[in-house]
């Protein structure tokens, strides 16, 4: 058996392939084809058989693992016979067999990767919002599942698949030298890299993570929203940070120079960084979430967002607003959803002096209560408010949670205690004046 793996058979390139080379790549091929038929026929088709996979899909998976064993074999082969050929060898770039078979060995795992991490995702996001229904909170993120995430992992994966064969082939040359830093391409490679991770980070922190803890806890959808701002601002500041150093910035000397330069920026954008800090207070205060139905000036509207400097409000005529953040915090602001759902309206009606007062009250609360738009609870009640000039003034007071078209159901109340008022022979004054001529 030792003169077996002594024995030189024959020559390939100059180079003798002895029995324990041959062993060695015949135990390599054997492991290798077992694996790939594990792998591919058991639990692979398992996988498939339990989840929905489409066709197209499961044959690109199944061509990327053959592709990723065949070269792993390859290379191994390529090891033991000592037949790695060198095509090129100069100025620091290198191309030998193995290294152009390790690029394709990237490239398959890359595409598997990208798979897999999507998959995984996919099931993680269905699971942790199995049995909920389409809500507020649900709208809020609709933006960000899975399916509007593949890009970023896509373009995760195979920019990591980039800087190993730059490294890999020798070809991660010097772009420039920022201070006392050489920039490689893989230097770029790794910022956008950097940001990428952030996106993602960002994303499986407030919809995979703390969604489940909302849930738990019955988080309303404001403060969802704040949480989930402060955390992407969080992840994405240390994220330019940590960018900044893969380019071999000192962030010491960073922040040397931003000190001097924030103190004349400060002055001249004195607005703005007073809005920037009144949007850090509007997440933390919650005084205003989204959602609310808010009225600041003469604008009424719903809060669609609110933003590091400026909120996005949409008024009732179906406009998108942006109010600076400092506005929500100076000014006086009519939160008219921040306790409660519901709120008070009132509308003011006259009749003429000598009116059944009762019936009037009567006809008011009526007409109240068959508008569909009208809360039954609290129920609608009548106030007899002044002796006026012209007429005895009462106000209506009811109780509504559709906001932003109460002007509407104003109107459709409106309507109604006219029609009441003339059949029941109610009169509503018109203003009197006694006009006195002198000579």
């Amino acid at each position: 058996m030792k003169s077996f793996f002594n024995t030189e058979f024959f020559k390939i390139l100059d180079q003798a392939i002895t029995g324990a080379q041959l062993t060695a790549v015949s135990a390599v091929i054997l492991v290798s084809l077992i694996l790939y038929w594990v792998l591919t026929k058991m639990l692979l088709t398992r996988y498939f058989e339990r989840r929905t996979v489409k066709v197209k899909s499961e044959r690109i998976v199944r061509v990327s693992f053959r592709y990723v064993f065949v070269f792993a074999a390859l290379i191994g082969i390529l090891m033991i016979l000592h037949l790695d050929y060198t095509f090129y060898d100069g100025r620091g770039i290198v191309f030998r067999i193995s290294t152009i078979l390790q690029t394709l060995l990237i490239i398959q795992l890359a595409r598997l990767a990208d798979w897999g991490i999507s998959k995984i995702l996919l099931h993680n996001y269905n699971k942790t919002r199995k049995g909920e229904s389409l809500s507020t909170a649900s709208n809020l993120t609709a933006a960000n599942k899975p399916e509007k995430r593949s890009h970023i992992i896509r373009y995760l994966v195979y920019i990591i698949a980039a800087v190993l064969v730059l490294q890999n082939l020798g070809l991660d040359f010097d772009l420039f030298r920022l201070g006392g830093t050489i920039v490689k391409i893989s230097s770029l490679f790794n910022v956008v890299l950097v940001m990428l991770l952030a996106n993602l980070f960002a994303w499986v922190i407030t919809e995979l993570i703390m969604h489940s803890y909302y849930r738990k806890n019955e988080v309303n959808v404001g403060s969802r929203y704040a949480i989930n701002q402060l955390l992407k601002y969080i992840i994405y500041a240390i994220a330019v940070f940590v960018a900044v150093e893969t380019l071999g910035v000192k962030m010491t000397v960073v922040w040397g120079g931003l000190a001097a330069l924030l103190v004349g920026v400060g002055l001249g954008l004195q607005q703005t960084f007073n809005d920037l800090f009144s949007g850090i207070i509007l997440l933390f205060e919650r005084t205003v979430e989204v959602g609310d139905v808010v009225e600041i000036s003469s604008l009424i509207g719903t809060v669609k967002r609110i933003g590091l400097r400026t909120s996005t409000i949409e008024s009732r005529d179906n406009r998108t607003v942006f109010v600076p953040n400092s506005k929500l915090i100076m000014d006086n602001v009519v939160n008219w959803t921040h306790n409660d759902d519901k709120v008070r309206f009132t509308i003011i009606i006259g009749v003429a002096y000598g009116s059944d007062t009762e019936k009037v009250k009567d006809l008011l609360i009526k007409a109240a209560k068959e508008n569909i738009y009208v809360m039954e609870k609290p129920v609608p009640s009548v106030r007899f408010i002044d002796f006026g000039d012209s007429a005895l003034t009462f106000e209506l007071m009811i109780w509504s949670r559709n906001f932003i078209v109460i002007e509407d159901i104003k109107s459709d109340l409106r309507f109604e205690v006219d029609r009441l008022f003339r059949e029941n022979e109610i009169t509503i004054p018109f203003p009197q004046r006694d006009v006195w001529m002198r000579k």
